[in-house]
């Protein structure tokens, strides 16, 4: 925790670099990944503060859309869409994920609960090896399924219509760093 904290502490004695970001922001992208620390949206894109809002939940999950009980999620996605009118969304899973490795290896989660219940909203239960600790298959068939979910949100279906809003699934390889982008062509993963 200390070089966290030594961090935070000289972080902020740069004020000139930060000042513009109280006038507001406007990312152009929506970045829907796993909670996962090994991934670090700035890093793997770049992006600088205020160039990208996230969306972080346990296994890239994005639920299923419901007026009737809105989820944080559904706000993100919503807010992004609507009021910072993003152009893109990439729903990016990755390699070793522990929450698409236990649903393809069909672990009993009766031991964490609200993560079993979580990981529910990742039907169907992806395909894959269970012995593949990088889980590729899974992880590449549930971010297409992610996507596919993502589309049916209201907000989403209008601006991509009307072609203001792309869309895009996302393989990070934690352990090379290699990012692979599904090409619908081929539908396949290939390197960007």
């Amino acid at each position: 925790m200390q070089p966290l904290i030594d961090n935070a502490r000289t972080f902020g004695q740069r004020p000139e670099e930060f000042a513009k970001l109280a006038e507001g922001q406007s990312p152009q992208v929506l970045f829907i990944t796993c909670s996962d620390s090994r991934v670090v949206p700035a890093l793997i894109t770049g992006a600088r503060p205020g160039e990208l809002f996230e969306l972080r939940t346990a296994g890239n999950i994005v639920p299923p859309h419901t007026s009737q009980h809105p989820t944080s999620e559904a706000a993100t996605i919503e807010y992004a869409v609507e009021v910072l009118g993003v152009r893109d969304i990439v729903v990016c899973g990755h390699s070793h994920c522990g929450a698409v490795g236990a649903l393809v290896r069909g672990d009993d989660l009766t031991a964490v609960p609200a993560v079993r219940d979580w990981l529910a909203h990742a039907t169907p239960r992806p395909a894959g090896a269970a012995e593949d600790p990088e889980v590729a298959e899974g992880v590449q068939a549930h971010v297409l399924t992610q996507l596919l979910r993502l589309r049916s949100y209201p907000c989403v279906q209008r601006r991509t219509a009307a072609g203001q809003l792309g869309l895009h699934a996302w393989y990070y390889e934690v352990h090379t760093g290699t990012v692979r982008t599904h090409r619908p062509q081929t539908d396949t993963f290939e390197s960007l």
